[in-house]
């Protein structure tokens, strides 16, 4: 199995497994997340260059259903491009991308800032998922933590691969399955009892600063809810490398 069944060039047919926690009608935004990475990826391909920042802006809740994907060069240049893509479903844009595509270049002499890597995932402990956290979205992901998680309110620190592809019969890239986890950080810091709250997020905004490697990924995650309804959760992310970017999503606050 996979997130997604793929129809034809532009349709794939979302499985079970992209089920969110809200409902088990509409998709966490893990996977769609890393659908559009893979449009983003095939768009007029460079070699040379690599994605530097993208930004989804959630225009509605994304069904559990066959969906359409379009992606294109919205400024075309020689070192720096702006690339979009949008997932639709029955016609209906439902997520929409923008990214920076930057030519790379070599500056390994004076790299500096990265961070130091988190311990490895091999080395930390299972995190369960507890009963009030529903959806297929979670137990197609495996899960460890360094420190807290989803079932403890508060700043978090985790790991995450997914345990299908994003599409059936393809091997994801690392930079669709670091996209499959980079949306969950408002979850895994999550201060709030779903059962009795919503925090969902309008969008998600990552900047890499290195290409991601391998399977596995974290988020050092840690959500803020202010006074009228709005929250923040923010994210450094980690391949087991080390840093490779920052996650941030602004979040609807309500009491169900």
């Amino acid at each position: 199995m996979a997130f997604y069944e793929q129809v034809d060039e532009q349709r794939f047919a979302s499985t079970g497994h992209t089920a969110g926690p809200w409902s088990d009608e509409s998709q966490h935004l893990g996977p769609p997340s890393a659908l559009l990475v893979r449009a983003l990826e095939r768009c007029s391909p460079r070699g040379d260059a690599v994605l530097s920042r993208v930004v989804f802006e959630v225009l509605g809740p994304v069904p559990v259903a066959e969906l359409t994907v379009e992606a294109g060069v919205e400024r075309p240049g020689r070192s720096v491009e702006l690339l979009s893509a949008t997932l639709a479903h029955d016609g209906r844009p439902v997520l929409r991308a923008a990214a920076w595509r930057i030519v790379t270049g070599d500056t390994t002499a004076v790299a500096a800032g990265g961070g130091t890597p988190l311990p490895p995932a091999g080395d930390c402990r299972p995190m369960a998922i507890p009963d009030a956290w529903r959806g297929g979205y979670l137990r197609a992901m495996e899960w460890r933590s360094v420190d807290g998680g989803i079932f403890a309110p508060g700043d978090a620190t985790v790991w995450a691969r997914p345990r299908v592809p994003v599409v059936a019969g393809e091997e994801p890239t690392a930079l669709q399955r670091l996209f499959t986890v980079a949306d969950s950080a408002s979850g895994v810091s999550s201060r709030l009892d779903i059962a009795k709250w919503y925090a969902i997020n309008t969008d998600l905004t990552v900047h890499l600063h290195r290409e991601p490697v391998g399977e596995w990924f974290a988020l050092d995650a840690r959500t803020v809810i202010g006074p009228a309804g709005v929250g923040v959760a923010t994210s450094e992310l980690h391949d087991e490398r080390g840093p490779v970017g920052r996650g941030a999503q602004s979040l609807f606050v309500r009491e169900r």
